[in-house]
């Protein structure tokens, strides 16, 4: 694994991804597709295994997103 957060797109198939991701959350309740997005993270979290990668995610995630 790479010590530093990759930020290019690095998916073979983005979009078969996503639409994966997408189908797994149709017709859950916000609560049950919050806890399976939840379990995702962890478990992609597992699979990086680097703490200074996933603090990196983390900040990176914030900083994208909307301001409140």
């Amino acid at each position: 694994m790479s010590d530093k957060l990759i930020l290019n797109p690095n998916l073979d198939n983005a979009d078969g991804f996503f639409d994966a991701l997408a189908r797994a959350h149709d017709g859950l309740e916000k609560s049950t597709s919050d806890a399976l997005n939840a379990r995702l993270i962890f478990l992609l979290a597992n699979h990086i295994g680097n703490n200074d990668v996933l603090t990196e995610a983390l900040a990176a995630a914030q900083n994208s997103g909307h301001q409140r």
